[in-house]
């Protein structure tokens, strides 16, 4: 998800084609489908919030965090945290957007 138009001048960084713009949109609203898909598969939860929030993440996560998704317990990463439990699936569906496959099973949170 990361901007294959961004130039090295920051002036340049909000100038975006409209192909670019059709595949933003094609992203954000598959993020929001992947939200619906498994809240109605779970039987549980409310895609609301990952709906609505689908283009916000996608920015954050395409523009400003620092993460690999090669290596998504990279120590020096950004970390998106969200306090509300209906938005857990927006960052589920925005981590496989992102292409994160698979975290070890030796992943320590303490």
């Amino acid at each position: 998800m990361s901007h294959p138009t961004r130039s090295g001048n920051a002036k340049d960084d909000n100038v975006i084609d409209d192909s670019f713009a059709a595949k933003e949109k094609a992203v954000v609203d598959t993020i929001r489908c992947l939200s619906m898909d498994a809240v109605q598969k779970a039987n549980s939860g409310h895609p609301g919030t990952p709906m609505a929030m689908a283009p916000v993440a996608y920015t954050i996560w395409s523009k400003f965090l620092k993460f690999d998704p090669q290596s998504p317990i990279w120590p020096n990463r950004d970390r998106f945290v969200l306090s509300m439990g209906h938005a857990s699936m927006l960052i589920y569906s925005t981590l496989h957007m992102a292409g994160v496959r698979e975290v070890s099973n030796d992943y320590c949170t303490g």
